[in-house]
């Protein structure tokens, strides 16, 4: 069986700004879980995009779906370096890839795929849900 994660990150009102996620998981049609959140103040989109791909790998650990993973996202630097090795020049994501790619050990398999934003809506929409939710804690303050 190969679970399947959708993952997005955003930064928000520009780049670096307030940096929101969002993942799926899914089990072909099926959906095993969900996760959004702030990745933080003055980050990065792709500070944001890792943040995204280390909490769903978290969440699958937690729900004992170490297994074969597909992880599709719309980030082409987080596929280009997760999948097919392109230099990490640096950055203040660079943390958070580290972190991600520690938490790869223990999975059967770990493939990625890059697609288009229209195929990762429900990811994104997921990230802009949390921006607003981070606005609104910071308009309370």
């Amino acid at each position: 069986m190969t679970v399947t994660v959708y993952v997005d990150g955003l930064a928000e009102p520009r780049n670096p700004g307030t940096g929101t996620y969002g993942y799926l998981i899914y089990d072909g049609g099926k959906k095993l879980g969900e996760g959004s959140g702030l990745a933080g103040r003055g980050v990065t989109s792709n500070f944001a995009e890792y943040t995204a791909l280390a909490e769903a790998l978290k969440r699958l650990k937690a729900l004992g779906l170490a297994g074969d993973v597909l992880v599709r996202s719309d980030s082409k630097l987080l596929v280009g370096q997760m999948a097919e090795g392109w230099k990490v020049k640096g950055g203040m994501y660079v943390g958070k890839l580290k972190e991600a790619t520690d938490l790869l050990r223990g999975f059967g398999s770990v493939r990625f795929e890059w697609i288009p934003r229209e195929q990762n809506r429900e990811a994104d929409l997921l990230t802009r849900v949390a921006y607003e939710r981070a606005r609104g804690d910071e308009a309370s303050r």
